[in-house]
């Protein structure tokens, strides 16, 4: 007996869970703002109160919202804390967070001549040949960075044959036997408008951190540079002071 498409769709709480979500990925239902309702979801959807409430539970199960009880249900709070006291990776971060990693590999030079960047009032040139590599870094399917780095061909030969959706610091650390000693960074504020939309799956502007960097593996040994984009709605930079 053949059957039709309607039974090999999901159930109907499924897919709106899942528009809801979509919503909640490109910057339409922000943290901290209540979901539909379950009357709100009956009447848009005409469904009944039992698959309202399925869609519900499975926001909450897939960790997109939470219940707060006499209230209704809101948006969960993405932002993830990264101490800039502390060397260490996107992929380590995002894990420590309690998020899943991944990576997607937007595209990669070799370059000749040096690259320069003033970070913190002081130039820095990373000597050519060099390989610039962009990626995207995302967090549950997320997209929170779109990140430049500028490579050093003489301290990591042959880079472009390693999988570069994986961390670059474990890469660095476990083919290159490089550990990295310092790291320079300069944060500014910035805002993501039209050109950023795709890349970020967003329909409107967001406010971002830019993110200038220096890596050493030694005195005065640049083994990298970066030029990152970070989404501000959902990434803190957390700093430590000691007098």
């Amino acid at each position: 007996m053949a059957m039709s498409m309607d039974e090999y769709s999901p159930p109907k709480y499924f897919q709106i869970s899942r528009e809801i979500i979509g919503r909640i990925q490109r910057g339409q239902l922000l943290p901290g703002r209540a979901v539909p309702s379950e009357n709100e979801l009956i009447q848009k959807h005409h469904i009944s109160n039992t698959t309202a409430r399925k869609v519900l539970h499975e926001l909450e199960k897939g960790g997109w919202a939470i219940r707060v009880k006499g209230k209704g249900t809101f948006v969960k709070e993405f932002a993830v804390v990264r101490s800039i006291n502390r060397i260490f990776g996107f992929t380590r971060n995002m894990i420590e967070a309690g998020r899943k990693p991944s990576t997607t590999l937007l595209g990669l030079r070799l370059r000749e001549k040096d690259h320069i960047q003033t970070i913190n009032g002081r130039q820095f040139t990373l000597k050519g040949p060099f390989y610039e590599i962009e990626r995207l870094r995302l967090a549950d399917g997320i997209p929170m960075m779109k990140e430049t780095r500028y490579i050093s061909q003489r301290l990591c030969p042959g880079i472009q044959r390693r999988n570069l959706e994986h961390s670059l610091y474990d890469i660095f650390k476990k083919q290159y036997g490089i550990d990295l000693t310092e790291i320079n960074q300069m944060l500014s504020a910035v805002v993501l408008d039209a050109e950023w939309f795709k890349i970020f799956e967003v329909t409107k502007s967001i406010p971002a951190l830019r993110v200038e960097g220096v890596s050493f593996c030694g005195k005065n040994i640049i083994v990298e540079m970066e030029d990152s984009i970070y989404r501000g709605d959902m990434y803190r930079f957390a700093a430590k002071a000691v007098y």
